[in-house]
């Protein structure tokens, strides 16, 4: 195959084209002319496009656009869907006090993973002080998108689906008379509390389940990369102790059927849901976990990647040159 440089000398009017071979790292001399280029383009336009393709704004204000969502979701009243009072798997008790309130998941889901992202990192002593920076904020902003994510997911089908929850009987208190061989509705309920009888028809899938999988899950794949746990030499002490936080989610979604909230079905959709959110959001800002390089976020968007991070530390992490003229000089 003709090269487009060769070819270009039998065309001389029309210009050739930067050729960058397979081996070239982001660092060189092309790359950084055209991201040079790039930068020094006047105008608003640009400047916007600068900072939605070389910062995390877009990741932030996203963010942002889920917490605002997670409010308008609360506020919507869950279906209610026709029940029967000699329906069997209604008919379970309901539990005043739970093994895991939210208070306590939001403690096992957010305050100790942030916590533990931030000390394993900080007394990391192979990192340098930019390096320990942008693993703290990456991490921690892939940590809320996964809870935010999942929470807003969880929720919104929730609301949609309206399945009662297994004590859904005993917080409805149905009016004497009320016949029990019949399909009927919420009408039928003397409970006077809004949230203890609307919460009833909360059931699937789990918001235990998915916001603990979506935290701890994610605190899990933190570690499992960290201690480079999935590498051929690693040993298994890295694989239980980087487990450790996913066991915790497993019992915090047992909990909830020894509550009587939830039964099989709604848990184990719930932990699906948290923890492929979770592994989504922590592939977004670091390499897979069979990576040489896996125990090191992917570099830092825009420019000045190389000067806080060494060529070594991301040889193995692929980038793929930015503009079309650049692919078709790397593939001629």
């Amino acid at each position: 195959m003709i090269s487009l440089n060769k070819w270009a000398l039998k065309n001389p009017t029309v210009p050739s084209r930067p050729r960058i071979s397979h081996g070239t790292m982001p660092g060189s001399a092309a790359l950084k002319a055209h991201n040079m280029t790039t930068n020094a383009e006047p105008g608003l336009r640009a400047t916007i496009r600068r900072f939605w393709q070389q910062s995390y704004g877009p990741d932030w204000l996203s963010l942002l656009l889920l917490a605002l969502a997670n409010l308008a979701v609360g506020l919507i009243e869950p279906f209610q869907r026709m029940f029967s009072l000699d329906d069997r798997t209604l008919r379970f008790p309901h539990a005043e006090i739970e093994r895991v309130p939210v208070p306590m998941l939001l403690v096992y889901s957010i305050a100790l993973p942030t916590l533990l992202i931030i000390l394993s990192t900080l007394i990391n002593p192979h990192k340098t002080r930019e390096q320990k920076l942008h693993q703290v904020h990456v991490s921690l902003l892939g940590l809320a998108i996964s809870l935010m994510l999942t929470t807003f997911i969880t929720d919104t089908v929730k609301n949609g689906y309206g399945r009662p929850r297994p004590d859904l009987i005993a917080r409805c208190k149905p009016t004497e008379g009320t016949p029990e061989h019949e399909l009927v509705g919420v009408e039928v309920c003397t409970e006077r509390d809004y949230h203890t009888l609307y919460d009833g028809f909360r059931s699937f899938p789990s918001g235990h389940s998915s916001f603990s999988w979506s935290g701890l899950g994610f605190l899990s794949l933190f570690f499992f990369g960290q201690t480079r746990a999935f590498r051929p030499s690693s040993d298994m002490c890295r694989v239980v102790i980087s487990g450790l936080p996913s066991l915790g989610a497993l019992l915090i979604t047992l909990s909830r059927t020894e509550d009587y909230r939830h039964d099989i079905y709604d848990v184990s959709t719930g932990s699906l849901i948290g923890a492929s959110v979770a592994y989504w959001s922590y592939r977004r800002y670091f390499p897979p976990l069979t990576s040489s390089s896996c125990n090191s976020p992917l570099p830092p968007r825009g420019r000045g990647n190389e000067q806080t991070y060494s060529k070594t530390e991301f040889e193995m992490i692929p980038t793929r040159p930015s503009t079309p003229d650049l692919e078709m000089g790397q593939r001629a």
